[in-house]
Parts: C-alpha cells; structure tokens; sequence
C-alpha cells in the first residue's frame, strides 16, 4: 500500500526566476495593450513638445511652496467672503422651488427678447399709463410690486 502525504513541499522561485516572471507579464501586457501605449506615447510627447510636461514636473518638485501659496491665498479675507457668499448663494437657491426659477428665467429670457427690438415712439407719461392696461406689463409691474414687499418684509426681519 501506499504512505499518505504528510509533507508538500512548495518550490520556491529564486530571485532571477521572479524577475523572468514579471518581465514576461509585462512582455504580455505591452503585447496586449500595444494601441493604448503608442496613444500614451504620443499624449507625453506632445506634452514634452509643448513644454507642459516640464512645468507639470517643476510643480510636482516645488509641491510644497506651491501648497503653502495656495493656502496664503486662500486665507486672503476676499477669499473667504466669496466662499461664504457662494455657500449663502446656494443655501438661497436650494429654497427656492425649481419650477419657479426656470418660470423667471423663462420669463427674463422672454423679456430680453422684446426688450430688444426697436422702438421708434418715445416713451411718455402718459403711454406709461396706457402701458398698465396691457396684462402682460400689469401682471409683470404686480409680480415686481409683490416680489418688492417680500423682500422688504425680509430685509425688516
């Protein structure tokens, strides 16, 4: 009869038989990927060419000073109003109902459009009030009043 196994001995690759494995492996990869590596080549030349590849390298190196500028810069009071007011702005847009806003710049949109053709008449008092009984101009005269005395109650607040 036959002894059981008790005892496998695993092979071990020496250090040159490692080193021949991965060059193989990449021999295969560069086989395999050979359309993508000429693109890779011709993005970096055409970089190098340029002199992008250059000022991308002196960033990299002088990664520290161009950290400890952007951050000057960003401590800069303007900077931080702008951050704060671009935060409110967005804070302000998220209340608002999205079906208003594309309404109103619909309408703006709309307006900008008749706003620019010609006019020949010269625009008198008394056309003014003739203006108000138009509806368009009535309703858009109320939606100012009425936006005016929402701000207003906003701005007591």
């Amino acid at each position: 009869m036959a002894e059981p196994i008790s005892f496998i001995k695993k092979k071990v690759l020496t250090e040159e038989e490692v080193k021949q494995q991965s060059l193989d492996q990449l021999k295969d990869s560069l086989a395999e990927h050979e359309q993508a590596i000429d693109k890779a080549i011709d993005v970096l030349s055409e970089l190098y060419g340029s002199g992008v590849l250059e000022a991308a390298e002196a960033l990299l190196k002088a990664k520290a000073k161009v950290a400890e500028i952007a951050l000057h810069q960003l401590k800069r009071p303007e900077v931080t109003n702008m951050i704060n007011n671009g935060m409110a702005a967005a804070g302000a847009l998220a209340q608002i109902d999205p079906e208003q806003t594309s309404k109103l710049l619909g309408s703006v949109a709309k307006g900008l459009e008749e706003a620019s053709k010609p006019q020949d008449k010269k625009v008198t008092v008394f056309s003014m009030m003739s203006a108000l009984k138009d509806p368009d101009v009535n309703r858009a005269i109320g939606f100012g009043l009425r936006f005016l005395k929402g701000m207003g109650k906003e701005l007591g607040d």
